[in-house]
């Protein structure tokens, strides 16, 4: 029988490098724009681009990251990153100590924070199978999952709490010394950080070519990224309405609509704690399957949102969402842990994590247009619809037919 993963020390040192660098990212998504608004009186347009630029890097550099990271030690790649962020970060505070801080610099620090995180979010998802058995993948994923939704979930309740008490620019030393922790807590794991696969470099765009030709060719890797790829743009496009369409078409207080916002984090906090019992009772490749359909109909129930009792409709549709996408990530996380040879890990990882995240802004612009032409909760049931045949490529995979993922080489 396998033992728990939480037994394992230097997975402990590693899941708590995790809550300083997640929880401190998702404080930093308040923050850095309360300090462009309380510091420096920044404009709406300046706001909105000092935020697009903490997710630009993912677009810009996502691929060729993962070529890089398969060519380094993936630990020394997140504690070289995270000590980026750190001296980054801390850099806001100190300007605005000295009245020097501009929106330029927010500007350059917001987008090199997030290239630093790109490398970090790479590294990461590559490193866990080489600290952990492959049995415990699933486990250790799971664990994970919690940390990154709570820390959803928290984050911005937190900024915004530190932003109150204790000033915009100082809430940002403490997501900086979140990032500084990270390093000690990975530089403690004395499980030995493995070298890269030996061998002749290929050049950059041959080595992009190979992750994506991999995911091309394996029929599960490519039905997961067709799916996701649908899921995020309906999710990108719910969620660039969600604030128009809470606030004008169904009439709700701002309060209550951040009380909205906030509670798919529960879905995805409960997906983490029950991912690694699911994977036991029911397998790995089941659970993902699961995970993706059994949900899928509640996303209907969202457009149906009204200010009497009916606002529920709306959190329902968020915590069984969001349960849903974190019992999936936890799934197709394992599966590209277990099968993808190591030499071509953080090139695959890359490859969707470029995929999602170029999904996320399409979907915006989709709802947009939508609303424009449609109105908005028209655009939401358009969204919504799509939302529940997402998993429709998943269909033309082998995954339906699977318990665990050990199964795919058989059944592919």
């Amino acid at each position: 029988m396998t033992t728990g993963v939480l037994r394992n020390p230097d997975f402990l040192r590693f899941l708590t490098s995790h809550v300083g660098n997640e929880l401190g990212a998702n404080i930093s998504r308040v923050a850095l724009p309360l300090v462009a608004v309380v510091t420096l009186h920044a404009q709406p347009a300046q706001v909105a681009l000092l935020s697009a630029l903490q997710t630009t890097a993912f677009l810009l550099l996502g691929l060729p990251a993962g070529v890089w990271v398969d060519r380094m030690r993936r630990r020394r790649v997140m504690m070289v990153s995270d000590l980026a962020r750190f001296l980054l970060l801390a850099t806001i505070p100190l300007a605005a100590q000295l009245g020097v801080l501009s929106i330029g610099m927010m500007f350059a620090v917001a987008f090199l924070a997030g290239v630093a995180q790109v490398f970090n979010d790479v590294a990461d998802q590559t490193y866990l199978p080489s600290l952990v058995s492959t049995p415990q993948l699933s486990d250790g994923n799971s664990k994970l999952e919690v940390v990154r939704s709570g820390s959803f979930l928290a984050g911005p309740g937190v900024g915004g709490l530190l932003v109150q008490l204790i000033g915009a620019p100082r809430t940002l030393v403490a997501t900086a010394l979140g990032s500084l922790a990270s390093v000690l807590f990975l530089g403690s794991i004395k499980t030995p950080d493995k070298p890269p696969a030996s061998g002749e470099r290929e050049p950059l765009l041959r080595g992009i070519g190979a992750g994506l030709r991999y995911v091309w060719r394996d029929g599960l890797l490519r039905m997961f990224a067709a799916s996701s790829v649908v899921t995020n743009v309906t999710v990108g496009g719910v969620l660039g309405l969600s604030v128009l369409f809470l606030a004008d078409e169904v009439g709700l207080a701002p309060g209550l609509i951040g009380m909205l916002l906030m509670s798919g984090g529960f879905g995805g906090v409960a997906a983490g704690l029950l991912g690694a019992l699911l994977s036991r009772r029911i397998g790995t490749a089941r659970m993902t399957w699961l995970s993706v359909t059994v949900p899928a109909p509640f996303a209907l129930l969202l457009p149906m949102t009204q200010s009497d009792w009916r606002v529920a409709f709306f959190a329902v549709t968020s915590i069984a969402l969001s349960w849903s996408a974190a019992l999936s990530t936890v799934g197709q996380i394992t599966y590209r842990q277990t099968t993808v040879p190591e030499h071509l890990l953080g090139r695959v990882n890359a490859s969707f994590r470029s995929l999602m995240w170029g999904s996320v802004p399409l979907g915006a612009l989709l709802g947009g247009i939508i609303a424009q032409h449609l109105g908005v909760r028209t655009a939401l049931w358009v969204l919504m619809c799509g939302r529940v045949v997402s998993f429709v490529p998943l269909l033309f995979s082998p995954l339906p037919r699977l318990r665990d993922f050990d199964q795919t080489q058989a059944s592919s």
